[in-house]
């Protein structure tokens, strides 16, 4: 039997991936040698990357072979598949296709807003956000010279964000007001009701932009996300990535919805979907209606969120309310001292400083790499 090269490629690609793809029950991925964020030359030091929110469950097995039978393919431009991929999405969401967006994950769609809102506006115009939260459009705003309105997150308000705080800094000159919910790095969930009235209210004078990445993670996430007022018209932007529940974080899939007409503004700003692969178009093609896989891997996260739960508070720390894949806790030394120690004992975290208090950011990994952060907690506590 002969084989043409297209053939004899597709047989070689599955054939290198058959223990990913043949497993009926989805796998708990390997521990040993993962990546150093520092140097990824150094595979050997880090026992547990809990740095970047990452799932470390993803993508599915299904996704695995779809990328492999789509490779042989990727002298193709994918257009085609971007069309099926924005009618999927659309239908999903309830909304027009007119009101989608795609992007390279939603970072791409978060920096083509932010120019967007810099260069259509009078110089000297502001955005409103609250800080800290997931900085990726905040800090392309402020490159395009649009002005920072930071609304603090205090323990007052139990480091939620304040929605009322962030009414009264909205002004003439307010351009744009941002926020992400659940918020990052905090992870707590603003009331989808009062935020739904919040937008209502807001969005008459200026759009409000929710980054929506960890949505799924949420109890009711059709109930918590703000898509309904765009199928309103309301003046409302919602960003959602794959890179969080679907594992997509290296495959870089993501969309904006919004009205029409906001759709068509933002556009020009962005490759407007076209810098999406072959491979990772299809993959989500076949991750987004997944339901049993994504329904699998929030189990698993929870599985290791209990852990961690128990874990801290038997160190001693009192962690945030999280309806993400991450928890954030307030630490008892320099948050750069927190971070060396747990590198030193192969465990990879995030700190930041606000409200004159340290805090770390811990990832929710696999049991053993949660167990991996327990060990290096109780070393170092």
């Amino acid at each position: 039997m002969q084989l043409n090269r297209r053939d004899w490629l597709r047989a070689g690609l599955l054939a290198g991936v058959g223990a990913a793809t043949a497993p009926a029950a989805y796998c708990e991925p390997w521990l040993d040698k993962p990546l150093r964020p520092d140097d990824p030359t150094k595979k050997s030091a880090l026992k547990a990357r809990l740095l970047a929110n990452e799932n470390p469950y993803g993508p599915s097995p299904a996704v695995l072979k779809t990328i492999n039978e789509a490779a042989p393919d990727g002298y193709l431009y994918a257009m085609e598949y971007a069309k099926a991929f924005k009618a999927m999405v659309a239908k999903e969401e309830g909304v027009p296709e007119e009101c989608v967006l795609l992007g390279a994950g939603s970072g791409e769609l978060l920096n083509a807003t932010a120019m967007y809102f810099a260069y259509k506006t009078p110089a000297g115009n502001n955005f409103v956000y609250p800080d800290p939260t997931f900085d990726a459009l905040p800090r392309a705003a402020i490159k395009h010279g649009m002005i920072a309105e930071k609304v603090p997150l205090v323990a007052a308000d139990g480091y939620d964000q304040n929605l009322q705080k962030l009414s009264d800094r909205v002004t003439g000159k307010t351009s744009l007001v941002y926020l992400c919910n659940p918020n990052n790095p905090t992870a707590i969930l603003t009331d989808p009701a009062k935020l739904r009235q919040f937008i209502s209210a807001t969005a008459t004078k200026t759009p409000v932009f929710v980054d929506e990445a960890y949505i799924d993670y949420v109890a009711d996430p059709k109930a918590a996300s703000m898509v309904d007022l765009v199928r309103q018209g309301q003046n409302v932007i919602i960003s959602r990535t794959f890179s969080k529940v679907h594992g997509f974080a290296g495959l870089r899939i993501g969309y904006l919805l919004a009205k029409p007409e906001l759709i068509a503004q933002i556009a020009p700003f962005s490759p407007n979907g076209g810098g999406l692969s072959m491979t990772s178009l299809r993959a989500a093609l076949v991750s987004m209606p997944d339901k049993a896989f994504i329904e699998w891997s929030l189990g698993k996260t929870a599985e290791s969120k209990a852990f961690l739960d128990k874990t801290l508070k038997a160190n001693g720390y009192t962690p945030l309310p999280s309806s993400a894949n991450f928890v954030m806790f307030p630490i008892r030394m320099k948050g750069e001292d927190f971070v060396a120690k747990m590198m030193d004992q192969g465990v990879g975290i995030r700190q930041w400083k606000f409200d004159g208090q340290y805090w770390c950011r811990v990832s929710l990994g696999t049991m053993p790499q949660m167990q991996a952060f327990a060990d290096g907690l109780k070393t170092i506590s």
